[in-house]
């Protein structure tokens, strides 16, 4: 009976799980919070999702954002240099919450992720599944990739004006991983309790 029942995470009110159809979602009558949507994604369907955006994740960071020409002069920038840059002026503690939130937390994100649904494919609960649940849920509001996305777009649009700019393999990358985390890691990751 207690795993049919869902807390709205705002006012704590419980309600009984419904079955949603194609884009249908449950809000609390109380404070009108989402409780539940529908998320039509088999397990399958979810680890083939996570192992592309490992991949995306490795172009991201490891391709250029964007290449800059001036003159005869060239430059590229990566995710990592960013974060490199930033570390060396005043502003050191904003390197360290750059390098959590676009680096470090949408990969154990990926890597959590990797583990609960190989376990799941295999119809099994995976080792520390309730510590990778809780992480998982802690590291969605640090993992914020589509905010980076944005900086970057907009420093493209601007700078596009004064230079020769060059949006890169790695900021489509990005886009790209954007849309996917949101997609598998966003706020339907509750639904894993269920289905393992």
């Amino acid at each position: 009976m207690a795993n049919q029942l869902i807390i709205c995470e705002h006012c704590d009110c419980v309600y009984e799980k419904v079955t949603l159809a194609r884009h249908q979602k449950a809000h609390c009558i109380r404070c009108a919070g989402v409780l539940q949507r529908y998320n039509g994604l088999s397990v399958q369907q979810r680890l083939a999702l996570t192992l592309t955006a490992a991949v995306l994740w490795t172009f991201a960071n490891f391709y250029p954002v964007m290449s800059i020409s001036l003159q005869g002069l060239k430059s590229s920038a990566t995710l990592w240099d960013s974060v490199v840059a930033l570390s060396l002026g005043p502003i050191t503690f904003i390197a360290l919450v750059a390098a959590i939130s676009i680096i470090i937390a949408p990969v154990f994100q990926l890597l959590l992720l990797t583990w609960v649904l190989s376990f799941a494919l295999a119809g099994k609960r995976s080792p520390a599944f309730r510590l990778c649940m809780r992480w998982l849920e802690a590291l969605r509001p640090w993992s914020m990739l589509e905010v980076c996305l944005l900086g970057a777009m907009v420093a493209v649009f601007k700078l596009a004006g004064m230079l020769d700019v060059i949006p890169g393999t790695g900021l489509f990358a990005l886009a790209v991983l954007s849309l996917l985390l949101i997609r598998i890691a966003g706020r339907d990751v509750r639904d894993l309790w269920d289905t393992v």
